[in-house]
């Protein structure tokens, strides 16, 4: 079994202090190894517990170095005895296999969002979590890592924190998760995953490394609150939040890009709608019409003010809000086309949404 060494300060005091601190020492290392021998319970294809549901969405966002990944975690609390669990996250590359890890296993007190992983597998954190439970029984947790370019299984592991002394063993589930992580290193217009989100705040500062590990939602000093799924009612609005990254800029320090969103009704007649859009613009796919569009959005130095560079590695983070209160119940897709008007090239990408009463 590999050993998880997890740092104590002991309290002042005398032996029986010492004694209290180790006992609280030993208790959370066969936490740690408990939780890690599910994990490679589950990386070996054994059968893993289930105790509880355990779901699972994820970004892309470019990072200084790789791709950052935050992350939510939602989780069926009921059963819980109390709002208390440990947290085990592994990531682990398909191909090629990962090297057989040698020796003992420090895991981080957090995840980081700014590196990617060292030796050992690519991603390999541990840390407990004090679970704000919402209505509905439902707990979420929301971290981020950063990994490189590539495929990947991902493995959580959450485990129930119980009080000393209770004689039910503490619950337990396992999620594994396929991810395949884009490569935003490459040249030439691209964007991040585009975030449908429930709200967006900006915040009177930016925040601390500590409390971005988090709160891994929060770029700059928007802090993002992702929805957990994509249906929606009349009376609410859509909201989506991406980064564009890698504009056409000149020599003078120009660029112009446009973002355009369009809406399509699924599910009825094949072709458009009575508002059919350019040539140029997204076209309905078959069992779509075109429903509605709003006005497109432009950004350039005289929006974001000349001090915005894009080849300093600043991204232009784009967005919209649509209330909903017009749109028929059914299913939606919207579909963003990113412009870049210097260098003639675009990029279009999709949200999937449904309205309902």
């Amino acid at each position: 079994m590999l050993g998880v060494c997890i740092a104590l300060v002991p309290p002042l005091g005398g032996q029986s202090s010492r004694d209290d601190s180790q006992r609280e020492e030993a208790g959370r290392r066969l936490e740690g190894e408990a939780i890690i021998a599910l994990a490679d319970a589950a990386l070996a294809g054994k059968t893993v517990p289930a105790d509880f549901g355990v779901d699972w969405q994820n970004e892309f966002l470019k990072a200084r170095r790789g791709t950052f990944i935050p992350f939510t975690i939602s989780i069926d609390a009921a059963r819980f005895s109390r709002p208390a669990a440990l947290v085990y996250v592994r990531a682990v590359r398909r191909q090629p296999p990962p090297p057989p890890f040698r020796g003992e296993r420090t895991p981080p007190a957090r995840l980081r969002r700014d590196a990617p992983a060292g030796d050992g597998f690519a991603v390999d954190a541990i840390f407990p979590v004090d679970l704000a439970v919402e209505p509905g029984q439902v707990a979420r947790v929301r971290r981020g890592f950063t990994l490189t370019a590539g495929e990947y299984d991902v493995f959580v592991v959450v485990r129930e924190r119980i009080e000393a002394g209770t004689p039910a063993p503490p619950r337990a589930s396992v999620l594994k998760q396929a991810l395949e992580v884009p490569d935003y290193g490459a040249s030439g217009l691209t964007t991040s995953s585009v975030i449908v989100a429930d709200r967006l705040d900006v915040l009177a500062a930016p925040l601390g490394p500590e409390e971005l590990a988090e709160r891994p939602y929060v770029i700059g000093q928007n802090d993002i609150t992702p929805a957990i799924d994509r249906k929606f009612r009349k009376n609410e609005e859509l909201i989506v939040v991406f980064l564009v990254y890698n504009p056409f800029v000149t020599t003078e320090r120009q660029f112009d890009l446009q973002v355009e969103y369009h809406f399509f009704r699924r599910g009825g007649a094949a072709g458009q709608g009575p508002s059919v859009p350019p040539p140029q613009e997204p076209r309905a796919r078959d069992g779509e019409r075109y429903f509605n569009h709003t006005d497109p959005q432009r950004f350039n130095p005289g929006v974001l003010g000349g001090g915005f560079d894009p080849t300093a590695g600043q991204p232009v983070l784009a967005g919209q809000g649509v209330p909903l209160a017009g749109f028929e119940d059914g299913d939606y897709r919207l579909a963003i086309r990113v412009v870049d008007l210097l260098a003639g090239t675009s990029v279009v990408r999709d949200v999937i949404f449904s309205v309902g009463s």
